[in-house]
């Protein structure tokens, strides 16, 4: 499993949650809830790094936190 940074916000404009992975760009998804945005943000990361590979793009590290 990777761990991407995963950021979620409310947006007025689409009035859905946008979950967003900054490292991957264009990988974000939506859902009414957070929780709903998150499972969908999960499935777009693995679709993300799918296609990455299957065109030899780079693929992002995932960045590490201070622990």
């Amino acid at each position: 499993m990777h761990k991407y940074e995963t950021i979620i916000n409310w947006s007025d404009e689409d009035e859905a949650f946008i979950a967003e992975v900054p490292e991957l760009p264009g990988c974000m998804a939506h859902g009414d809830t957070r929780q709903v945005a998150l499972s969908r943000v999960s499935d777009a990361i693995k679709l993300w790094l799918n296609t990455a590979r299957e065109h030899g793009d780079a693929i992002p590290e995932p960045i590490k936190a201070n622990d």
